[in-house]
């Protein structure tokens, strides 16, 4: 599954070089700063997503997760576990967007 890069952030690469390069590093650093898997590493980003209510970052992690190998279900798992935290309204708004991109997908 090819990730799908929104045009404003190739926009932004383009114009803003040097600022993308650097926030790509960051990325890179916190990546390499401990020992988390990709799969545990896409877990926690999707819970960060949901968490602050971002669509296109939720769309993004739910991708990510999908190409470092996790199933829907455990992705659908991540995003249930907000709702005693979140509460139900964040929950919901956050699984519509996680099917945005499972779609149909069972398991």
């Amino acid at each position: 599954m090819a990730s799908q890069i929104p045009n404003s952030y190739k926009k932004m690469k383009t114009s803003q070089r040097a600022i993308m390069e650097a926030y790509e590093k960051l990325g890179e650093a916190c990546t390499e700063a401990g020992p988390l898997t990709d799969r545990e590493r896409a877990l926690v980003k999707i819970g960060l997503s949901v968490g602050a209510r971002l669509e296109g970052g939720l769309h993004s992690h739910v991708r990510k997760a999908l190409e470092a190998g996790l199933e829907p279900v455990e992705i659908r798992q991540a995003v249930f576990l907000a709702l005693p935290t979140l509460g139900l309204p964040t929950m919901m708004a956050a699984l519509t967007w996680a099917e945005d991109v499972l779609g149909s997908r069972k398991s």
